[in-house]
């Protein structure tokens, strides 16, 4: 599924182990266009069913393939998105999150070992949605999370890593979910965040760094979450992202000029969406999902909502 279905190019076997976030993000991104209606729903969902692995609980990036903790986020985001988590056996899912979880609190991705925070993460996020977050030591996943915060207030992959947006969006969000955001310094991340925008109005995930469209959505999520959107200059974002938006295919790149592809067009859309823009779905910063599922879903709204810019999305 996704962009690619030729087998005959390149691009469909580079992106063959990610097909399951592939499909996640063109499903989110449609939902917020309000144009789910335009993907049929059905050979989705029988993608993801197919790339369950009974035996272990968990889903994989594609069919025949390990299954891996990032793409069972990715299978649980869709089956909510459609209003389909009763195809999602929830007792074998959350077991094998738990599976997952050292005894330091930290998750591996999947049994190869990877410890990320990336992983602790998706690990709160899927068990949230399936309502089993006591399937797992919260507060150990908490407390794992917060030692990988540094003096510039941001957050890394491990203890000692390099603060980065990508993981502060991971680390922000975990902490939202596990309630532990005390261990935020919401001022200091703020300012760190904010300075990753640069002149062009774009933002960058390190410091000296090109900007990049998807940081719009790793940082704006949580600058969502800090309620620090309004540090930076919404307008100039709006605009970099939109001039990376090529207007015959109608997707969006990572910078302008270069080929569009379905993650950094959704993620351009959800930071348009967190920045307030008309004509776009709310979508929720800390599960990545439209606010409505979140809501359908009974969970608790752990963000500000943005004002609305003053020029909307045509």
């Amino acid at each position: 599924m996704g962009c690619y279905v030729n087998r005959n190019e390149f691009e469909y076997w580079v992106t063959e182990h990610l097909r399951m976030s592939g499909v996640y993000w063109a499903v989110a991104g449609l939902a917020g266009l309000d144009a789910l209606d335009q993907l049929p729903s059905a050979p989705l969902l029988e993608f993801v069913d197919k790339c369950y692995d009974a035996q272990i609980g968990g889903y994989a990036g594609n069919v025949g393939h390990d299954v891996h903790l990032l793409y069972t986020l990715s299978a649980v985001q869709i089956a909510a998105i459609y209003d389909e988590l009763d195809r999602i056996d929830a007792d074998a899912v959350a077991a094998y999150v738990a599976s997952l979880q050292q005894a330091d609190g930290s998750f591996v991705g999947d049994k190869w070992g990877e410890v990320d925070t990336r992983f602790s993460y998706c690990a709160l996020c899927t068990l949230a949605l399936l309502g089993r977050l006591d399937a797992i030591d919260v507060d150990a996943a908490v407390a794992f999370v917060a030692s990988c915060r540094n003096f510039d207030g941001g957050f890394g992959a491990v203890p000692g890593a390099e603060s980065h947006a990508g993981q502060v969006f991971c680390c922000v969000a975990a902490l939202a979910i596990g309630g532990g955001m005390a261990h935020v310094d919401q001022d200091l991340l703020g300012w760190w965040l904010a300075e990753r925008q640069v002149p062009i109005g774009g933002l960058n995930g390190r410091p000296e760094k090109l900007p990049d469209v998807c940081y719009s959505w790793w940082i704006l999520s949580a600058t969502s979450i800090l309620d620090r959107t309004h540090w930076m200059d919404a307008g100039k974002l709006r605009d970099y992202i939109l001039s990376c938006q090529d207007w015959e295919t109608g997707g969006i790149a990572d910078r302008p000029g270069d080929w569009v592809d379905v993650f950094h067009t959704f993620f351009g859309i959800a930071g348009l969406a967190l920045l307030g823009c008309g004509g776009l779905t709310l979508i929720d910063p800390v599960y990545a999902l439209p606010e409505a599922v979140v809501l359908r879903l009974g969970l608790p709204r752990l963000f500000s909502v943005p004002p609305p810019l003053a020029i909307n999305i045509e």
